[in-house]
């Protein structure tokens, strides 16, 4: 177990990450409010990224500038004005702006949360704080879009009270984070530029997750719509709390495993997933969703997420900030760009034909990765 600034980290990391799908499920009614299409929602999905690529790119000095407590409290403060903006004046305009704030946030604790957890806990492992950081970050963003979900079945809103929920909690664990310990050293020289850095294997790591979060994006921004078809709109923040809270389940066993087999193993398990939720999704068939969207996240956040990251670190050395940065660089341009193309190609094609045009680059692209795991572990293996 870790220690108890260990969990009010945790606590921390998951309402900062709860923020970021709290309006998930109502996408497709604002974008009905202001009279736009599913492109418009996409891209206000996508400021996410505009939020996090600067931050990824040129902010990882930032922990040794400032200090790790310091960007996590800065963070949770994002993410309480992002969401008090889309309850005071929801619309599609104010969810791009809060996307956009939440990227930064989000950043700035990709860059900061792994190595900060690491340096609570003891010992050489790092998987262990890593499944904290996984644990509590998985669990977050399926946790405010779930709370939504219960909300609208209640009564249909653009302001449903999860919203004022959370601007409570995230201002507790906001609290929590005060005079919680950070050894982070401070160099007594100006923190130069330095960007995101990629270990041996870290970019097929970052390619494995990039394929995950896209189709987690996929579920998170476009299902919904797709799911208004049959009216299961309302549900759509069950089939997000399963394909990102649900890796949880498996994320003991992805510890166990190597990293190298871990991600091989959640690239086997996500294109049949993502079919699985595809068709439950243009049929109606919303047993079909939650059940594939589980499956999903076993691979999405259990072991390529799990596996991805411990192996980063593992290669890191003595830059965890800058090899954790370049991993969820990747991860978070997975989980935006390619939502905003399939968008445009639901309007132009229709959602059958985009869907299955995901479907096939997510086979091929899982199937070149996971070949070059392969060889991955074959040069790591004493017996190759």
């Amino acid at each position: 177990m870790p220690s108890l600034p260990g969990l009010r980290l945790a606590l921390a990391l998951c309402l900062i990450t709860t923020a970021v799908n709290l309006q998930a499920p109502y996408y497709d009614a604002l974008a009905t409010h202001d009279g736009l299409g599913v492109t418009a929602t996409s891209i206000a999905f996508a400021c996410y990224v505009l939020g996090i690529l600067p931050v990824l790119l040129l902010g990882n000095g930032l922990p040794d500038r400032f200090g790790r407590r310091s960007l996590i409290a800065a963070a949770l403060g994002l993410c309480l004005v992002a969401t008090l903006l889309t309850w005071l004046a929801p619309g599609v305009i104010t969810l791009a702006v809060a996307r956009f704030l939440m990227g930064i946030a989000t950043a700035l604790t990709s860059a900061s949360a792994p190595a900060y957890m690491l340096s609570l806990f003891s010992g050489r492992d790092t998987r262990r704080p890593t499944a904290w950081v996984t644990t509590s970050t998985s669990l977050g963003f399926g946790l405010g879009a779930a709370l939504t979900s219960l909300c609208l079945l209640y009564e249909p809103s653009l302001a449903p009270p999860s919203l004022w929920w959370y601007l409570c909690a995230a201002s507790l664990a906001l609290l929590g984070l005060w005079r919680l310990e950070d050894g982070t050293s401070h160099p007594p020289t100006p923190v130069r530029l330095r960007l995101p850095t990629y270990p041996a294997g870290g970019v097929t790591f970052g390619v494995a997750i990039l394929l995950a979060w896209a189709t987690v994006g996929l579920v998170i921004a476009l299902l919904p719509g797709v799911l208004a078809r049959h009216g299961l709109s309302a549900w759509s923040g069950f089939a997000t709390l399963g394909v990102c809270s649900g890796g949880v389940l498996f994320q003991p066993l992805a510890r166990r495993l190597a990293p190298v087999v871990s991600v091989r193993l959640g690239l086997v398990i996500l294109p049949l997933a993502y079919a699985l939720i595809a068709w439950g999704a243009l049929n109606g068939q919303l047993p079909a969703v939650l059940l594939g969207a589980v499956g999903a996240s076993s691979a999405c956040y259990g072991f390529i997420y799990l596996g991805g990251l411990s192996g980063v670190l593992e290669a890191a050395g003595d830059q965890p900030d800058r090899a954790s940065a370049g991993f969820f660089l990747l991860a978070y341009i997975g989980f935006s760009v390619p939502v905003v193309v399939t968008g445009a190609l639901m309007e132009h094609l229709g959602q059958h034909d985009a869907l299955i045009a995901f479907g096939i680059a997510l086979l091929i692209t899982s199937l070149a990765v996971k070949g070059r795991l392969w060889q991955q572990g074959r040069r790591a293996s004493p017996l190759a």
